[in-house]
């Protein structure tokens, strides 16, 4: 199950979510975004847990917890979209 976190702090690292989300069963993946150009956190992330089970409890019991200072947000993932990019206005 692919997760989606939010309002995360800037220092927060893949590192980091991977040792908190770890408590609550097998992690397959962990990604901060960083901004492409400066390097800095996006302030969200996703991580991969493949028991549902698991992730469910991690949603169910990090949702709106206090890390570093902020109430992050846990939910699923939604499929990505993609985009068609030859309608970007520049």
């Amino acid at each position: 199950m692919n997760l989606y976190v939010s309002n995360l702090m800037s220092s927060l690292r893949d590192e980091d979510l991977f040792d908190i989300f770890s408590a609550f069963g097998r992690v397959e993946s962990c990604k901060v975004i960083v901004d492409r150009y400066t390097g800095v956190s996006r302030g969200f992330g996703f991580v991969e847990m493949p028991e549902r089970q698991e992730a469910l409890d991690a949603i169910r019991e990090l949702e709106g917890r206090d890390i570093e200072g902020r109430q992050i947000s846990v939910s699923e993932a939604k499929p990505r979209v993609d985009r068609d990019r030859s309608d970007r206005r520049y």
